[in-house]
């Protein structure tokens, strides 16, 4: 293989690598910043007991960025789920 190619491949390959070790990070991330969030519901409005104050609560300090780390987390997870799924 000539020395031009394989600088290109490189990159590629070390990805391949690297990827699944990435996704179980950011899964295990997004388990615990997801489990970590207090639910609004409680055992009544699962089974469809009316809890309006549930809907007017403001998140706020730790709880606002546990909530926005969420987010960032489960994109970065989608976005390589999809660059897996690319690549393959």
């Amino acid at each position: 293989m000539p020395e031009k190619a394989y600088g290109r491949l490189f990159p590629m390959t070390s990805l391949l690598g690297v990827l699944p070790f990435v996704q179980i990070a950011l899964s295990a991330l997004l388990i615990v910043t997801i489990l970590l969030q207090r639910t609004g519901a409680s055992l009544g409005g699962a089974f469809g007991a009316d809890n309006f104050s549930s809907g007017f609560h403001t998140r706020r300090g730790f709880e606002k960025t546990l909530f926005s780390a969420t987010i960032v987390i489960g994109i970065l997870f989608a976005l390589s789920a999809l660059i897996s799924l690319l690549t393959s």
